[in-house]
C-alpha cells in the first residue's frame, strides 16, 4: 500500500502545493465590479474553470499520483468519474509516465469522454443508477495491480484540492479582504473536505458552506443528521459533476467540523448561472461548477454587506448545453 495517511492534515496541504507546482495552475480570484453591486456585498470567484484540464480535479488527481512509488508506476492507476475526475487522473498520468484506465458513465458529456482520451485515458463505459462503477474500477485493479485513485475519498486528492482554500486566503488577504463565508460545489466532498481543512488554520472564522443541486443535497442532509447519508439516485440533474451517491466519509469527518449546513439551487438557477458566467464574467462554466453562483445570484445565500468566495469549480460544458443556457 502507498504510504498516505488516512486522514489528511494541514502539512499535506502544504506538501500538496508544493507537489503540483509548476504543473497545476495557480488560478485567479476575480471580482466583478457588477456582480458586487447587484448582490451589495464583495464576491470572490475562485475561477478553478482556468485550471488545467478545466477542473479543480486536476489538483488532487497530480497531488495523489505523485504520492504512487516509482516502482508501481508502470500498472498504472484506474478510477471512476463523471468527467473531471477522469480527465484530471488522465492527464496526470500522461505527465508522471503512467497509464489510465477511468471508468465513466455512458452519458457523461462527449466533451468528458473526448479530452479523457486526448490525454491518453482508457475509458470503460457503465450505466449510471444501474451499474456498480466502483466495482468494476476495482475489478480492473485487481487484475492490473493498477492503483485505484478514488474521485474524493482519498486522502492525497482531499489534500490536493485543499489547495484551493490555501490559495484562496492568500488571493483574498493580498486584496485586503477577509471572508466572512466559502462557498463550494458539493458532489463527493473532496474539495469541500480539502477546503475545510486549509480553512481550519487559513480563515478560523470563515463560514463554509457546500452548495448542490436539489435532489442531491447529500451534504446538506448528512450535515443535519450528523453522519454521511445518501442520495436516493445517482442521475436526475444536469449537473452531472455533482451526482455522487453520498459524501465520501474521509472529507465528510472534516466538512462537519466546518460547516453547519449546506445550499441547494435548482437546474433552472445553475443554468442561469452559467449564462450570466458566460456573458457578465467572460468564463465558461458547466452547471455542476455554477452552483455556488447559482446560490449567490438566486439569493439562496444573501451576501449584502459580506465577502463571500466560492468556486467555479468546472468549465468542461458541452456546446449543446451551453446553448441551452443562454436561451433560458
Amino acid at each position: 500500500m502507498d504510504a498516505i495517511p488516512m486522514h489528511p492534515v494541514f502539512q499535506d496541504i502544504v506538501d500538496a502545493r508544493a507537489r503540483i507546482a509548476g504543473e497545476a495552475v495557480v488560478t485567479p480570484l476575480l471580482r466583478s465590479p457588477f456582480l458586487d453591486e447587484m448582490t451589495g456585498g464583495t464576491v470572490l470567484l475562485k475561477a478553478e474553470t482556468l485550471q488545467r484540464t478545466g477542473s479543480f480535479k486536476f489538483r488532487g488527481a497530480f497531488n495523489r499520483l505523485s504520492l504512487i512509488p516509482q516502482d508501481r508506476r508502470a500498472r498504472g492507476v484506474v478510477a471512476c468519474s463523471s468527467g473531471n475526475h477522469a480527465q484530471g487522473v488522465a492527464e496526470a498520468a500522461r505527465v508522471l509516465g503512467m497509464p489510465a484506465t477511468i471508468v465513466m458513465p455512458q452519458d457523461a458529456p462527449q466533451a468528458k469522454l473526448d479530452r479523457t482520451r486526448r490525454s491518453g485515458g482508457r475509458i470503460v463505459t457503465y450505466r449510471r443508477g444501474v451499474d456498480d462503477r466502483d466495482a468494476i474500477a476495482l475489478g480492473i485493479a485487481e487484475e492490473t495491480g493498477a492503483t485505484l485513485v478514488h474521485p474524493y475519498n482519498d486522502a492525497g486528492v482531499i489534500a490536493g484540492q485543499g489547495t484551493i482554500g490555501a490559495e484562496v486566503a492568500e488571493q483574498a488577504a493580498a486584496m485586503g479582504l477577509v471572508p466572512d463565508a466559502m462557498l463550494t460545489c458539493a458532489g463527493g466532498g473532496g474539495m469541500t473536505g480539502g477546503i475545510a481543512l486549509a480553512l481550519e488554520t487559513l480563515l478560523p472564522d470563515c463560514e463554509l458552506l457546500p452548495v448542490e443541486p436539489e435532489g442531491f443535497d447529500d451534504h446538506g442532509r448528512s450535515l443535519a443528521a450528523g453522519m454521511p447519508v445518501a442520495n436516493p439516485s445517482e442521475a436526475g440533474s444536469i449537473c452531472d459533476a455533482l451526482l455522487a451517491r453520498q459524501p465520501g466519509e474521509i472529507g465528510f469527518s472534516i466538512t462537519r467540523r466546518r460547516a453547519k449546513r449546506g445550499l441547494v439551487v435548482s437546474d433552472a438557477e445553475a443554468l442561469a448561472a452559467v449564462a450570466f458566467a458566460f456573458r457578465e464574467l467572460k468564463l465558461v462554466v458547466e452547471p455542476g461548477g455554477a452552483v455556488c453562483l447559482a446560490a449567490v445570484l438566486s439569493g439562496r445565500l444573501p451576501v449584502a454587506g459580506r465577502v463571500v468566495a466560492l468556486t467555479l469549480s468546472g468549465g468542461n460544458i458541452d456546446a449543446d448545453m451551453m446553448a441551452k443556457a443562454l436561451a433560458g
